[in-house]
């Protein structure tokens, strides 16, 4: 979607304002569910899945490979960061192979769908809801591979519904937004 904008710009500058986004919602990755945690208690993160959404904006605003990066990165990082600097893991070891996948779908299924969305922003409602569909897949199929319970499972996916939701409609929301103001940027210029 950035690439209204930067179309008529140089290839080391599209990639320097595409690599510093990315950083940016890395960062925000890492920082969102600490502030759910601190507000939400332990349940929060469960509930609000604050780390999904910075993976779902790279996709939809930058593209599958930012997307996909972006989702790969975050828990990863999350993980070193919370381990090395709080010293206790967030994710733990035992979410984060799940979480890589879950995240990185999520920003590799809406990045599939970005040039779209940027032609006709309302499709940012079903390609999130598609993307926030395949992570969930993953996410069932990796741990009912690892022996988890369905039912648990199932238990899971339902505690995260508001996050869910929330996501669901958060997400386009911004996206529309921004679409807007960049093509009056492009306009401007």
């Amino acid at each position: 979607m950035l690439d209204l904008v930067l179309n008529k710009r140089k290839l080391s500058v599209k990639l320097s304002v595409k690599a510093t986004i990315s950083v940016l919602l890395v960062v925000m990755a890492v920082g969102l569910p600490q502030i759910a945690h601190a507000v939400g208690g332990v349940k929060a993160g469960s509930v609000w899945m604050p780390m999904y959404m910075p993976a779902l904006l790279a996709g939809i605003l930058l593209g599958w490979q930012w997307g996909l990066g972006v989702g790969i990165l975050s828990p990863v990082i999350s993980y070193g960061f919370t381990t090395l600097a709080l010293g206790s893991a967030m994710p733990n070891l035992q979410r984060l192979p799940y979480m890589i996948l879950e995240i990185g779908a999520y920003g590799l299924i809406s990045g599939l769908f970005s040039k779209q969305v940027q032609k006709t922003p309302a499709l940012a409602f079903p390609v999130v809801i598609g993307a926030q569909l395949s992570g969930r897949a993953i996410y069932l199929i990796y741990n009912l591979i690892a022996g988890k319970s369905f039912a648990y499972l199932w238990s899971s996916i339902q505690t995260s519904l508001v996050g869910l939701y929330a996501q669901a409609i958060l997400v386009p929301a911004i996206a529309i937004v921004l679409c807007m103001v960049l093509k009056h940027e492009q306009k401007s210029e």
